[in-house]
């Protein structure tokens, strides 16, 4: 093994989903959101489409004003619970930023959509890779209205595009150890 894989390794191994009520608030340098979004723009891409975009919003909450807006306004009076509208309003209060990922669909339709999802979300593991090398806290979500037609609408979507995640970053106190509940040997089959 070489110095490299090893430092990779680790960072890869040490990456955790770390909940935004668990972050302390404390704000990250936009300089280091420029540096992990470079980090997510070499994720691999079929075509060259580079099918990822991204809307960073410096202060968390204007983004959970928003999505919990877009969540009262889009939701009937009788499926509207006011718990999931303060949980919605109140996710981002000790986090630093939000990004909202995209998948922008390319111009070259014989790549199927699936595979810009994926490019997509290599883009985005990237930006979580990096964010763990700065010591930056990180939450993948998809709940809410992230992945309805209403946030789509919002953001200026068009009917091919796809939120891939709503991405929480911070500082966090604690980072929780990291655990397989499946062995490894159970996931993986060799043919020889």
């Amino acid at each position: 093994m070489t110095e490299n894989f090893t430092i990779v390794a680790e960072n890869i191994k040490n990456r955790r989903t770390i909940k935004p009520f668990m972050m302390n608030g404390h704000k990250i340098p936009n300089g280091h959101i420029a540096a992990i979004l470079e980090l997510a723009d070499w994720a691999p891409t079929h075509g060259y489409t580079e099918p990822w975009r991204f809307v960073v919003y410096e202060d968390a909450t204007q983004f959970c004003a928003a999505h919990a807006n877009i969540y009262r306004e889009n939701t009937s009076d009788v499926d509207q619970n006011d718990t999931v509208a303060n949980n919605l309003l109140h996710q981002g209060d000790k986090a630093s930023h939000v990004i909202i990922a995209i998948m922008k669909r390319g111009k070259l339709p014989k790549i199927p959509a699936f595979e810009e999802i994926a490019a997509t979300s290599c883009a985005v593991q990237n930006l979580l890779l990096g964010a763990t090398a700065l010591n930056i806290a990180s939450y993948w979500g998809t709940g809410g209205m992230a992945l309805k037609p209403a946030m789509k609408a919002y953001l200026g979507l068009g009917e091919e595009d796809h939120v891939v995640g709503v991405l929480y970053l911070g500082y966090a106190d604690v980072h929780p150890e990291g655990q397989r509940t499946i062995p490894i040997e159970q996931k993986v089959s060799w043919v020889k």
